[in-house]
């Protein structure tokens, strides 16, 4: 829903798929439940789905999800990065943690999921949900002129935020200390992970970014504010097509 959201669209329906090597039916419930939830925060439909038992395929235990979502834009309403121009500002909304990228490299980083972090076991930091922004996006669609959006999953800053500039030879500059770095990313750096590789797989702190006239920031800033988000001007769009510069 976050990427369809990208475009102004709102998710209409979703469905989803389990499979598994048993059916357990509490980790089955709770799994569909997750789903419902999501669907509900983002104010879209779970109609249907399919559950898969292969015994042969996944071990007793091990399962995966999978799911997808439509959503709907008025034609003369998607918001495709056209309009967008150096000068041009960038606004990020935080995330709510790792999301749902970048996991084959947390799993080698930690072997022991019962390892302190802040008090509590890593695992409950790591399995945060990720933070869904359809409302709020959709509400300030309504209000400002919002040009360009990128849902930042893997591939992080570098390849998602070009995605908003509809091929144009434009750059996001995004300043690195233009928001606080959630601890759980400086503590992956400090268990010997490249800074810049970083920026390049994970989040970093802000799961979507907008592309705003810079007479709307503060405006924007606010009314994000107003709905419990946090949120911050991470950057400026300029000219030369490099894509991102992180500064």
């Amino acid at each position: 829903v976050n990427d369809i959201l990208c475009h102004g669209a709102k998710p209409l329906f979703f469905l989803d798929y389990i499979a598994c090597g048993k059916l357990e039916a509490e980790v089955a419930a709770d799994l569909v439940k997750g789903v419902s939830d999501g669907c509900v925060e983002s104010g879209c439909a779970l109609i249907g789905g399919e559950t898969a038992e292969m015994p042969g395929f996944y071990k007793e235990g091990e399962y995966d999800i999978a799911g997808f979502a439509v959503g709907i834009v008025d034609k003369d309403k998607i918001i495709n990065g056209k309009d967008i121009k150096p000068g041009d500002k960038l606004i990020g909304i935080a995330s709510s943690g790792v999301h749902s990228n970048g996991f084959s490299l947390v799993r080698k980083l930690y072997t022991d999921l019962n390892e302190e972090f802040n008090g509590e076991e890593v695992w409950k930091t790591l399995i945060t949900p990720t933070k869904l922004y359809v409302k709020p996006v959709l509400s300030l669609i309504e209000k400002f002129n919002i040009k360009g959006m990128s849902h930042i999953t893997g591939g992080g800053f570098i390849e998602n935020v070009p995605r908003m500039f509809n091929g144009a030879e434009l750059t996001a500059e995004i300043r690195k200390d233009s928001y606080p770095l959630p601890a759980i990313f400086e503590d992956m750096i400090s268990r010997g992970v490249a800074r810049d590789h970083m920026y390049n797989t994970f989040n970093m702190g802000i799961g979507f970014v907008l592309c705003v006239n810079e007479a709307d920031v503060q405006a924007i800033l606010n009314e994000l504010e107003a709905m419990g988000e946090k949120a911050y001007e991470i950057g400026v769009v300029t000219a030369g097509g490099e894509g991102v510069c992180l500064k």
